[in-house]
């Protein structure tokens, strides 16, 4: 069916085309049936929060389709985003575990497929269907290590240059080709996204992608960021 964003929406999980590229999609029948059960489907617009930090945890999502970021904020209002979630992943999973409140601020960055797991019986799923804690497992061990190298790149890169580039070639990651010194990007986020995402200004990133761009290391068009240059990258975070 069509919703008013123009997203195909897919409300039975057991007749999804992308289920087996999800990880916590990827289950036996049965256990997709369960979960087909307990689920509720919804929409939502860019800008749209899912939930707020701090606030008492009711359930889990599945971000279907669309992105969103998840952020953190300080009580004289400066915020981190601490990463950028993508289809397939569970969103607000260790609070809903873990019976404590939101550990993080989620909003919604396009206009996305979102499906609800309520705590009470998401967490009896759980429960009755291995397989699924299993991927519950795998994606918690996900977050752990994008959290360390969220820190590594912080903390031990010298400068917000080496900082952008780091970041830059991990989310061209998944498209690179084998041989190839170019990638594209789909830059969905703002110069002040990306300075809470390195923890500069948004002055310093809009500065920095100008020297990148001077030395031919990226170009930029529209809402598409060319990366001309991996290897320079590469060599500016490792100096």
């Amino acid at each position: 069916m069509r919703s008013p964003y123009g997203l195909h929406i897919i409300e039975n999980c057991l007749t999804c085309p992308m289920r087996e590229e999800h990880l916590f999609c990827n289950l036996p029948k049965p256990a997709v049936e369960a979960l087909q059960a307990i689920k509720s489907t919804a929409t939502y617009p860019k800008g749209a929060m899912l939930f707020v930090e701090g606030q008492e945890s009711r359930g889990a999502f599945i971000l279907c389709r669309g992105t969103a970021k998840l952020s953190t904020s300080s009580s004289d209002g400066r915020t981190i985003i601490l990463r950028i979630a993508h289809p397939g992943e569970v969103l607000g999973l260790t609070s809903t575990i873990g019976n404590k409140p939101y550990e993080a601020t989620v909003e919604v960055l396009e206009p996305s497929q979102i499906n609800f797991l309520p705590k009470t019986e998401f967490l009896n799923f759980l429960a009755q269907h291995g397989e699924a804690s299993l991927q519950v497992g795998k994606q918690l061990s996900a977050n752990c290590a994008s959290a360390y190298e969220e820190i590594r790149c912080l903390g031990l890169s010298a400068s917000s240059s080496e900082k952008l580039a780091r970041m830059l070639l991990s989310w061209a990651a998944p498209d690179i080709t084998k041989g190839s010194n170019e990638a594209r990007v789909a830059l969905s986020l703002t110069h002040e996204e990306i300075a809470q995402m390195i923890g500069a200004s948004r002055e310093t990133v809009t500065r920095v992608f100008s020297a990148f761009k001077k030395k031919h290391l990226v170009s930029t068009k529209g809402a598409t960021l060319w990366i001309r240059d991996l290897e320079g990258l590469r060599r500016l975070v490792a100096s």
